[in-house]
């Protein structure tokens, strides 16, 4: 079997590996076709001896596994080819194993000594991937296989097998705990590794084995908050977590000496009256602690480094990095400083709502204790009609939490607008809020009441009734001033229903019936009448009013109260039965009742305190803000405690075991230091006092070399940024580095002043390149270590290393830019494909982003003219391509057919528009003609076309339908049905169909393509073919519309950048390129089709969706071939 015949046949309506052939006729047959063929021919594929083959099944079958089909069945043919030597193959082979080695172990078994070899293999992504392999086979009897693995891989010299070595370390402790011990030293020599590619994912076994060995913590700590602003976004979060445990059991609390602190005119810039009662409560402290008492409190240099080190990272893209520095401040920084993350999390308050109720959830707690630190932005918490329920209560409650003196005015305006909201549970929530703010604002209690009054004539039910329920406890604390509102009250008892509400008003009446004592009895006698009607709640509130009315004013409602306990007596509620008769004993005295009826007027009319409206998030602080703990207030499974600050502070010097190391670099740091003290540098590093380790000397050195370069070149804006991050904002300092080494030559040629000086400036500027060239061959070293090739070609690789370093000092200024440039794009590239972290998908840009400088230079190379350019020659429109759904004999006389119609569906943007065409053949009319029984693939959906009501014979009626593929060409079926019959159809679409167009610039397009390259499955983002072009295909016209027939693609103007680069003497061939994206996710999708002559030409697709562009290049083959 060829190639093209095993898997070139899906075209069209045909669906994925491992799904049924729905035939577009159901009584066709193809409907029967069933799963074990295809997976015969995968097995074929994978049995051939061509690598190609081999490929290819591979690639179907990840593709199967990433749409959750089940692949278990092949797992014997795939895993045959593990010895395969083909390392592309050998990598997909891997990724099946790594999902399907748990579930057959047997097999995996088998093959043990394959991953064992694997883990042997030059390539460092073999070797990561058999060690994974290797620890996902959950069986006892290979633990010491998997313990000798991870050791051999905690030595190996990629960074990229040794982070896979931690990560296997949690998996073999959950297998087999009493491995722990050896596990530990693995542990502790991770820790010891200075790449910024381990230390997340030791830190994270660290935190899973043995999170209360803390003393391996101690000489690693420096380095830690120094590779903190380089490791990737999740192992931030695990460092950062562990650290803030870390430091309240080594540091000394910054706020328990806060009188003694030289930052005076700080301390009293947030002015609440919270912090001056915190501040009174540690002068109490400090009396008890008089070695605390004699000397001021000085901040330990390694717990300045670490706030210092974190700062950065609250401009960080990443929520969870965000959350968890502004954590780590809230537990562990000094009052005066805290404030610095209030900014950078109602940033946050921008995303989407799940982040934002996670942030609202820590913000809430942080309000209470921290006031002053949101007040300036109180209006970033007004809440918007958009906002889902559960952030406008959040809101609420932060925006409760700041009200005070100052604010209460503008604040209870807001809430005003809110009552007329629809959302009824957030009304409530705004009603409760008006009553807190009455009482923890006395100035306002009788304003907020007042507005409460006028709300018991709304017309909402739910209004009124939450209403009474907060003005019944604002009435609490002053009853005697309002004896008028319990009047009015007492009159809605006829309206309203809410038996909460119902139930407080008689609360009220009873409890204060010594201020209406004429309006009780009658209140009671209306009660009385509706008793047997009324909801629980209620009847016990009517019992307590008979009773208190019965001992305060017994003439007048001594029969009622009888009658009302008579009905409680028999009562299908058993509580309100007891109550009746403890009542009936307690209050109406008899021979065998007891002593406590003489004591009930004091047990029914004691003074009751009024209620303390207090914040639901008030006692959530003693779980650390970020975790799910504090989310759920209650603690988790695996939740650790955050320790308490320990009285005195241990010894410092367990964190200098690793100075005598860091002073190998000592020549280095000395050089930088000499350019710090030059005043050609900027004194933006000033802070960084002797406090930090050598480490970050150096780190913040850099940082002042890239802030004064960028002053010299003009760019203000980014210099000011800089001096508002720390001092360690070491993932902008490589892109300044090339800003820098690309600016300076022209700083000389500007400056040539005088002869002193040009030599003056050379000497300077051959020392910094030095240094320069010297830091990027260590981290070219580090990188071509990390890189998936073999260690013979980084040996070859660190001697050319060497050549450039040499050649970096010898030749002339520019020259060497030009080297350095290309340097730097390398390691980028290296670092990516070794790093496998995801990359961000390109954002779809709006149009009018588009219009600036770089699109005014391409469109000037464009020439208006040219037939093919103009959209209305390229779209296909007018030849779209149709479907039958239903034959008219099938139909019964019904004929329908189908064609995606390439146009935006309203009601939602990421469903493929479907139109429909319906044929009444037939000689009777065809009534109700409409769509059931749906059934569609996991997180496909379906929006109905609008039902037919008739359909004469011989007309042709057309309806629209919307159908979210997501992404796949999953078939849609359902039932059409009529008046009288039901036929089952299905929908299957081309992947042509699966996308939209997207306009991009030829510069724009070829950005895009790098980033696709470059990304984490570098040989799986591109997919090419070489090809003949059909007889009739050989013109530009021909080739644009048939590929834009194929795949709703736009084509991407050419010639962009003429203007930019000389002319080539030899001209190149022509190339056509098309983007869109997919309708459901927005993943880009870039086609290059360059072409000869001769008729031979090549095509290329990459898209990050490996299924969609393997299918996409057969559908462009196809329709450029034929």
């Amino acid at each position: 079997m060829s190639a093209s015949s095993a898997f070139n046949d899906e075209k069209g309506g045909s669906s994925s590996v491992g799904e049924p052939e729905y035939g577009h006729d159901p009584a066709s047959g193809g409907i029967f076709s069933s799963d074990y063929k295809r997976h015969d021919d995968l097995k074929e594929m994978l049995d051939s001896n061509k690598d190609s083959l081999k490929l290819e099944a591979m690639k179907r079958i990840v593709a199967m596994i990433a749409r959750g089909k089940n692949a278990s069945d092949l797992f014997p043919a795939v895993v045959k080819n593990v010895a395969c030597k083909n390392i592309e193959v050998k990598k997909l082979v891997y990724v099946y194993l790594v999902r399907y080695a748990e579930e057959q172990q047997d097999l995996a078994l088998l093959s043990i000594s394959t991953f064992q070899r694997g883990l042997k293999d030059p390539n460092q992504l073999i070797r990561a991937s058999a060690l994974r392999v290797l620890s996902s086979i959950r069986v006892t009897i290979i633990v010491p296989i998997m313990m000798l693995a991870i050791k051999e891989a905690a030595s190996d010299m990629s960074p990229y097998v040794r982070k896979t070595a931690a990560h296997a370390i949690p998996k073999l402790y959950s297998l087999d705990p009493e491995q722990k011990d050896q596990l530990i030293e693995v542990i502790e020599k991770l820790l010891a590794d200075k790449t910024t590619l381990v230390a997340g994912s030791v830190v994270m076994a660290f935190e899973e084995v043995c999170p209360e060995r803390i003393e391996l913590i101690h000489k690693n700590y420096r380095k830690l908050c120094n590779l903190l602003i380089d490791v990737e976004e999740w192992g931030q979060v695990v460092i950062i977590n562990m650290l803030t445990r870390y430091a309240r059991t080594q540091f000394l609390n910054p706020n328990m000496n806060e009188s003694f602190l030289e930052e005076g005119s700080d301390k009293t810039f947030y002015g609440s009256d919270e912090d001056s009662d915190e501040e009174e409560e540690d002068k109490d402290k400090k009396v008890e602690a008089p070695m605390v008492k004699r000397k001021p409190y000085v901040m330990d240099p390694d717990h300045r480094l670490l706030l210092r080190n974190t700062k950065p990272l609250l401009q960080s893209r990443n929520a969870a990095v965000v959350m968890a520095v502004a954590q780590l401040y809230f537990h562990l920084a000094p009052k005066a400083e805290i404030g610095v993350i209030a900014k950078a999390l109602v940033r946050l308050l921008r995303s989407h709502s799940e982040v934002q109720y996670v942030v609202l959830q820590n913000v809430a707690t942080m309000s209470i204790k921290r006031r002053g630190m949101f007040e300036p932005y109180l209006k970033s918490f007004y809440i918007r009609s958009t906002d889902p329920t559960q952030i406008k209560i959040l809101k609420l409650e932060v925006l409760t939490n700041l009200a005070n003196e100052t604010n209460i005015s503008t604040i209870l305006r807001e809430f005003q607008t809110y009552i007329k909201s629809m959302d009824k549970d957030f009304v409530a929530a705004t009603i409760q809020a008006i009553g807190r703010c009455a009482t923890n604002i006395g100035e306002v209690r009788d304003t907020c009441l007042n507005g409460l009054v006028q709300l018991l004539s709304n017309r909402d039910e739910l209004v009124v009734a939450e209403s009474v329920v907060v003005i019944k406890k604002l009435l609490q604390m002053q009853p005697e001033k309002h004896s008028d509102i319990i009047k009015h009250m007492a009159k809605l008892t006829d309206n309203i229903q809410v038996p909460m509400a119902r139930a407080s008003i008689l609360w009220l009446i009873g409890e204060y019936c010594e201020h209406v004592p004429k309006i009780a009895p009658d209140v009671l006698r209306k009660m009385a009448k509706s008793f047997t009607n009324e909801e629980d709640i209620v009847k016990l509130q009517i019992i307590n009013l008979a009773a208190k009315l019965y001992l305060t004013n017994s003439k007048q409602t001594k029969l009622l109260t009888q009658y009302v306990l008579n009905l409680a007596k028999y009562d299908q509620n058993y509580d309100i039965r007891d109550r009746a008769r403890f009542i009936r004993q307690l209050i109406v005295p008899t021979e065998k009742s007891g002593a406590l009826s003489k004591y009930a007027k004091k047990l029914f009319l004691a003074i009751k305190p009024a209620p303390v409206l207090e914040s639901p998030f008030k006692d959530r602080d003693h779980f650390q803000l970020g975790s799910l703990s504090h989310l759920l207030n209650a603690k988790a499974g695996g939740y650790q405690e955050l320790p308490d600050w320990p009285e005195a502070a241990p010894d410092p010097c367990v964190r200098n075991v690793e100075v005598p190391e860091w002073t190998k670099c000592s020549s280095r740091e000395k050089r930088k230091e000499k350019k710090v003290d030059k005043p050609f540098y900027s004194d933006s590093d000033a802070e960084s006092g002797p406090t930090e380790s050598a480490d970050s000397e150096s780190d913040s050195a850099s940082g002042s070399e890239s802030g004064s370069g960028l002053e010299e070149s003009g760019s203000g804006s980014e210099s000011e940024e800089s001096e508002e991050g720390s001092e360690s904002e070491e993932e902008v300092d490589k892109k300044k580095k090339k800003k820098i080494e690309l600016k300076k030559p022209v700083q000389v040629s500007e400056s040539e002043q005088s002869s002193e000086e040009e030599v003056r400036k050379h000497e300077r500027k051959n020392k910094q390149r030095k240094s320069i060239s010297e830091s990027e061959s260590d981290d070219e070293e580090e990188s071509e270590s990390e890189s998936s090739q073999s260690e013979s070609e980084d040996s070859e690789s660190e001697a050319e290393v060497k050549k450039k370093k040499k050649a970096a000092e010898t030749k002339p200024p520019p020259k060497p830019v030009k080297k350095e440039c290309k340097k730097e794009k390398k390691e980028m590239s290296l670092l990516d494909l070794d790093d496998f972290e995801p990359t961000p998908s390109p954002q779809a840009t709006p149009l009018n982003s588009f219009l600036s400088s770089s699109l005014v230079n391409d469109l000037e190379g464009l020439s208006l003219s040219d037939a093919v350019l103009s959209p209305a020659t390229i779209s296909p429109c007018s030849a779209l391509k149709s479907y039958e759904l239903l034959h008219r004999i099938t139909g019964e006389g019904l004929c329908v057919e189908y064609c995606f119609s390439r146009q935006p569906f309203p009601p939602d943007g990421n469903m493929v528009s479907v139109q429909m065409q319906f044929t009444n053949n037939a000689t009777s009319d065809t009534k109700n003609l409409h769509m059931e029984d749906v059934k569609l693939q996991s997180g496909m959906r379906v929006n109905e076309f609008t039902e037919i009501e008739l359909l004469p014979a011989g007309e042709t009626a057309s309806a629209v339908m919307g159908i979210d593929f997501c992404d796949s060409t999953q078939a849609a079926n359902f039932q059409l049905c009529t008046n009288r019959r039901k036929f089952f159809v299905s929908i299957q679409p081309p992947v042509g169909e699966l996308m939209r167009p997207v306009f991009l610039t030829e510069n724009e397009f070829k950005k895009e393509q790098e980033k696709l390259l470059l990304g984490q499955l570098m040989g799986m983002n591109e997919i090419s073919e070489k090809l003949t072009l059909d007889v009739k295909c050989r013109n530009e016209h021909a080739i644009v519309q048939r590929v834009i027939t194929a795949a709703n693609l736009s084509r991407v103007p050419c010639g962009s950048d003429k203007e930019c680069r000389p002319p080539l003497p030899p001209p190149l061939p022509p190339v056509h390129r098309f983007g869109g994206r997919t309708v459901t996710s927005g993943s880009l999708v870039l086609a290059t089709v360059s072409s000869r002559e001769d008729g031979a030409a090549q095509l290329t697709v990459n898209c990050e969706k490996m299924v969609i562009g393997t299918m996409l290049v057969k559908d462009i083959l196809l329709a450029l071939t034929q």
